[in-house]
């Protein structure tokens, strides 16, 4: 009663591959890397930009406006710009890589 020889040696040797992957596999996980880095790129990039206009009006609002005063404290001033601005970075982070993996999803002949 134990384990058999032959799958002690699968379950020891696991860290190499069953299947070997193919070029075009290779070149797929390439262009997955690629498209989830412009993704980031571009949502950070949009998060930058969402702060800045979130944390401009919420402020100045903070300063004039009577009921934001009395209403706004620091926390919710932190939580206004920065719900704005994690909104931004994953709405412009999906959209990025959807687009770049229809992109990739075109068949290419050679």
């Amino acid at each position: 009663m134990g384990i058999p020889s032959e799958i002690r040696d699968l379950l020891v040797n696991r860290k190499k591959p069953l299947v070997i992957q193919s070029p075009m596999e290779d070149e797929k996980i390439l262009r997955m890397r690629q498209c989830t880095q412009e993704g980031v790129r571009a949502g950070t990039k949009a998060a930058a930009v969402a702060c800045v206009a979130s944390a401009v009006p919420t402020l100045v609002a903070v300063r004039t406006i009577p009921w934001a005063k009395a209403n706004l404290n620091y926390t919710a001033q932190a939580l206004i710009i920065s719900a704005a601005s994690i909104a931004a970075y994953f709405i412009t982070a999906d959209k990025t890589i959807l687009e770049c993996a229809r992109r990739n999803a075109q068949y290419k002949s050679t």
